[in-house]
Order: structure tokens, then C-alpha cells, then sequence
């Protein structure tokens, strides 16, 4: 296989934000052609959860998404803090979110959201044994709704693709996939 690795000549930043960051690079393919300019978005790791409570009800939130202008059902989560551990950061957005503390936080893996111009990844977790110990503590900016499911109405809006965010998608497919509740033949 051929080495298809681009060599960054210089980079310059157009904006710097804690939820955006963006970039102009110049860069150079291994077959000698110039690349320039490539954007790239710069984000901090995120984390999500499928979320189970101990009377076997998936958490989720409800909110609404300004760049597609749609209320979305997702898993619970958000952006990890500098020199945090994700599964510290993924206990403590859980409880921000929903007020819900989980027995077991267990990691699933990590997928890159759109790698053609975001530099993050969403770290996935699978959180078992849930129980309600506070209200939620929410950014200022935050408006969430906490919807809770049986695993069957999840998989309802799952296949009614009333559940579009792509990594969350994923992380509850990885999930239904860890609890036996889905199944490759």
C-alpha cells in the first residue's frame, strides 16, 4: 500500500473558539501536487452514552440544533474538558444532562463525526445501572429535555430514523449490539 499521508507546508488560523476553531492549511500529497487551501475545524474530544437506567430505560435528551434547525433526540454528552479522562467526563456530562448517576461506564470505542474537515473524535460508552440523584445543571446556552425509553421504543425511533445524529446512531448500535440485543446472523 502507498504511503497517502499530506505533509502540512503551513497552516493559519482564521478563528480560534473553544467550539470553533478553524484553519487554512497548505499541504503537500506524497505525489507532489498542492493541496491548498484545506479547512479544517478544530473541536475538543466529545463523549456519549447510551444510557440505562436500572429499571431498563435508555435516557435520552431532547434538543434543539441550530445548524439544521431541528429538535433532535440524542444520547446524552458533550465535549471533554482538557486533561480530563473520558470516562470521568462522560460520568459527569450524564449527570449535568440528566441528573442521572450510572453503576458502570463502560467504553465502546470512537468514531470521527466528518474526518473530511473535523479533527475530533466522539468517544462511545455504554452506561448501566442509572438512578435519578439530581436535577440538571446546565451551560447557559443549554434548553435539554430528558426523554426516557424502553429499549423497543428506541428501536422504533431508530428505524423510523427519527434518530439522526450519526455518532449517537452509532453509539446505540454499538450498545444494542454489547447487551445482546442485536444480533449479526
Amino acid at each position: 500500500m502507498s504511503d497517502l499521508t499530506w505533509q502540512i507546508i503551513s497552516s493559519e488560523y482564521i478563528n480560534k473558539h473553544i467550539y470553533f476553531t478553524a484553519r487554512r492549511d497548505r499541504c503537500l500529497r506524497n505525489d507532489g501536487v498542492i493541496v491548498d487551501p484545506y479547512y479544517v475545524v478544530e473541536l475538543p474530544t466529545a463523549a456519549t452514552a447510551f444510557a440505562l437506567t436500572k429499571e431498563n430505560k435508555v435516557v435520552m435528551v431532547r434538543q434543539y440544533r441550530h445548524p439544521v434547525s431541528e429538535v433532535l433526540l440524542e444520547t446524552p454528552g458533550g465535549f471533554v474538558d482538557e486533561g480530563e479522562a473520558f470516562d470521568v467526563a462522560m460520568k459527569r456530562e450524564l449527570i449535568e444532562e440528566t441528573g442521572y448517576d450510572f453503576e458502570q461506564v463502560e467504553y465502546l470505542g470512537k468514531f470521527a463525526a466528518n474526518p473530511g474537515i473535523l479533527n475530533n473524535y466522539t468517544e462511545m460508552f455504554l452506561a448501566t445501572g442509572g438512578k435519578k440523584i439530581a436535577g440538571q445543571k446546565l451551560d447557559k446556552n443549554e434548553e435539554i429535555e430528558i426523554v426516557e425509553l424502553t429499549i423497543e421504543e428506541l428501536i422504533e425511533q431508530l428505524l423510523a430514523q427519527k434518530i439522526i445524529q450519526s455518532v449517537h446512531v452509532n453509539c446505540i448500535f454499538l450498545s444494542l449490539i454489547k447487551i445482546g440485543r442485536l444480533k449479526f446472523v
